[in-house]
């Protein structure tokens, strides 16, 4: 198996050409048209438009930059079919699909480690989560969560994973070393997505019908307080950044068509920044100077300065804009 594997990549290698430039690039996820969007960052453009089948959703770029991994399932409305189920490994200076790894039923959301080693992935349909060894493309666990998981991070030491169920209301941890599930606990209602804090000491879960974060001591996997977000009825927290100074949270509030902005010392909202319609997915640029709003409904993609804390540009992208990811 992994000899197979690696002729597969390195045949898709010798396929791959360098075609995006070299800096700051945008990848977002457009889930009813079945493409990626990538965006320039340095002109706030569209340079490519990749067509990946199926309805791509969550999204995650390797440490070292050079690969896109994107959760695939079946179309809405679609019969389902065998190879819909899959992660999609993307060339990140090319826009190449260097391989296509089967999991388990409707992924919607993965993680992956510094060493890109380990692939962590929900599977919605049948409350679990799969592990993919990607040396050989093989499963090597798969572990009972919650009813209906979404969102997976894993923390910045590659130490723990947490996994969010939206009908159970709970996070599922997940050890990386035992590759085991190590404790299960409760949070806001409807849990969609969550963040650590840079030195990995706390984590920050979005409860989406709660209206509300949770934010969490990692090192008891306990939940320590609850900031209530219900300022405005509206406001449906789903995706959340951290930035890289730990200074601020930032909550992508879905049909309240905003951005939340909290100070991480009282988790107070300093701001609220107006976007797109249905903000979901959220990412921040290395040095954290400019913020991309997937907007679901409005089809675009918000473009914010986090200097001044408003939008720059609004960028048209395929259908359903659903995940963000910046290489």
């Amino acid at each position: 198996m992994r000899i197979r594997y690696t002729i597969i990549f390195a045949l898709a290698l010798l396929g791959a050409c360098s075609k995006y430039p070299s800096g700051t690039l945008v990848f977002v996820t457009n889930e009813r048209d079945g493409t990626i969007s990538v965006i320039d960052a340095a002109k706030d453009k569209i340079i490519d438009t990749i067509h990946t089948g199926a309805r791509p959703r969550g999204i995650r770029i390797s440490a070292d930059g050079r690969h896109a991994y994107v959760a695939l399932s079946t179309p809405i409305n679609a019969r389902p079919k065998p190879d819909d189920n899959r992660i999609a490994m993307i060339d990140t200076s090319s826009g190449a699909l260097l391989r296509s790894i089967q999991v388990g039923p409707d992924p919607e959301q993965l993680s992956i480690d510094k060493d890109e080693t380990q692939l962590y992935v929900s599977n919605e349909d049948s409350g679990t989560a799969t592990v993919i060894d990607l040396r050989t493309g093989e499963i090597i666990a798969t572990l009972v969560t919650g009813i209906e998981p979404e969102g997976v991070t894993i923390s910045p030491d590659d130490r723990w994973v947490y996994v969010m169920a939206e009908t159970s209301n709970t996070v599922t941890v997940i050890d990386t070393e035992k590759l085991q599930v190590v404790k299960t606990f409760r949070v806001g209602s409807r849990p969609r997505d969550a963040a650590f804090s840079p030195n990995g000491t706390r984590a920050f879960v979005t409860g989406e019908n709660g209206q509300d974060i949770s934010i969490i001591d990692t090192a008891t996997h306990r939940v320590v307080d609850r900031i209530s977000l219900a300022y405005n009825e509206s406001v449906k927290p789903v995706g959340v950044v951290v930035s890289p100074d730990g200074r601020s949270i930032y909550i992508a509030n879905g049909r309240g068509n905003s951005i939340s902005v909290l100070n991480s010392n009282d988790y107070s909202v300093v701001k609220t920044i107006a976007v797109g319609q249905r903000v979901w997915g959220i990412g921040l640029t290395p040095e954290g100077r400019k913020l991309y709003a997937a907007n679901g409904l409005s089809n675009d993609v918000s473009v914010i300065d986090m200097e001044t804390e408003k939008v720059i540009a609004t960028i048209p992208a395929g259908q359903g804009p659903w995940g963000v990811a910046i290489r």
